[in-house]
């Protein structure tokens, strides 16, 4: 079996920090989100993977390089413009050959691997075995449904009126079938090829589509609140550990993970909280669930439940909370602003916050 993992969107609910990053490598926990779906893949026993790449490419590319770092062996499939899933299944049509694959997509965040998925798919072989998760707002996904034995007999992209609150998560597992039905797709209303459009084709042929309702973690990763909720998620699991400076005038609380080559100075670190490489925080408090990246500076601020992208300056700020801060940010004090502040911050920019 082989992966097929698509990260060419533009990210356009995460701007303005997908301005100038792939959405993809948008970190939760000090760790791109793609990188956790590649681990994923590789925990299954899957060793090929073709990641359909887009616009951002070439940061792609530098970021997971020829895959061996995941125990993968990478093939880089470019598609000119995000037509769809199907658009990515159709033009990765020589590349997966006649083998089984996995369809993954790389902004989506799953808990507990898909290794049991990909054993249920070897064993049962269906057409298509997909993953359902209850959703409150079924509207904005792709949406299942389900007969009276729990079978699939229908699906829709984005429905005005879902019949299910049964949304499809971002793991997809087929058989060669699916190419025929990609092969007969016409563009939806969104001027895309719907993967979910295949899906219905294989139905319609009378060909098994498996499906299963999955009880655990699952996010699209696609704007900055489910961002925020996926790193809180990943720092629950974190391994505390000081491989930096920690000096006697700081305090560390709850699971704290500090990098090699940070410092933390006259500060107080609540956890769970990590501490990238090279950073460096003084006189600072340092809140729950939250991620500081690689060569960070915050002196004098207090910051919880956000991310603060590598290289990011925070300096004299009095509160800041469910914020995510991109690339080379410097944040700073201004009069006459309010004490608690929410930022979303694109690369390089430049703030003036009062404490």
């Amino acid at each position: 079996m082989k992966a097929l993992v698509l990260a060419g969107g533009s990210g356009t609910r995460l701007r303005p920090i997908t301005h100038t990053s792939a959405k993809q490598l948008v970190p939760v926990a000090n760790k791109p989100v793609l990188f956790y779906g590649l681990e994923a893949i590789a925990a299954a026993g899957i060793r090929e993977a073709g990641l359909v790449v887009g616009d951002t490419q070439a940061e792609i590319e530098a970021a997971v390089g020829d895959g061996s770092a995941f125990g993968l062996e990478v093939t880089y499939l470019r598609q000119e413009a995000p037509l769809g899933l199907a658009h990515g299944v159709l033009i990765a049509r020589d590349y997966l050959g006649d083998e089984d694959f996995v369809m993954y997509l790389g902004d989506n965040f799953v808990v507990g691997g898909i290794s049991d998925l990909v054993d249920r798919f070897a064993r049962e072989r269906p057409a298509a075995q997909i993953m359902l998760t209850r959703v409150g707002d079924p509207g904005q996904f792709g949406v299942a449904e389900l007969d009276g034995q729990g079978r699939v007999v229908g699906l829709e992209e984005k429905p005005a009126h879902p019949k299910s609150d049964l949304a499809l998560v971002g793991v997809y597992l087929f058989s060669p079938a699916v190419h025929a039905a990609v092969a007969e797709l016409k563009p939806s209303w969104r001027g895309e090829l719907e993967i979910t459009d295949a899906i219905q084709w294989l139905l319609e042929a009378g060909l098994r589509v498996e499906s299963s309702v999955i009880t655990g973690y699952w996010k699209d990763t696609g704007n900055v609140t489910d961002m925020l909720e996926v790193n809180r998620l990943v720092l629950e699991w974190l391994d505390a550990g000081v491989h930096g400076k920690v000096d006697e005038a700081s305090e560390l609380i709850g699971r704290v993970r500090v990098e090699p080559g940070a410092v933390v100075e006259r500060s107080r670190l609540v956890g769970p909280v990590i501490i990238g490489a090279g950073a460096v925080i003084r006189d600072s408090y340092v809140g729950p669930f939250t991620s500081i990246g690689a060569d960070c500076a915050i002196t004098g601020s207090e910051i919880e439940y956000s991310i603060v992208l590598p290289r990011a300056s925070i300096q004299g700020v009095g509160r800041i909370e469910s914020s995510l801060i991109g690339h080379d940010v410097e944040v700073t004090p201004a009069p006459n602003t309010p004490r608690a502040h929410r930022l979303v911050l694109g690369d390089h920019s430049k703030v003036q916050i009062s404490s």
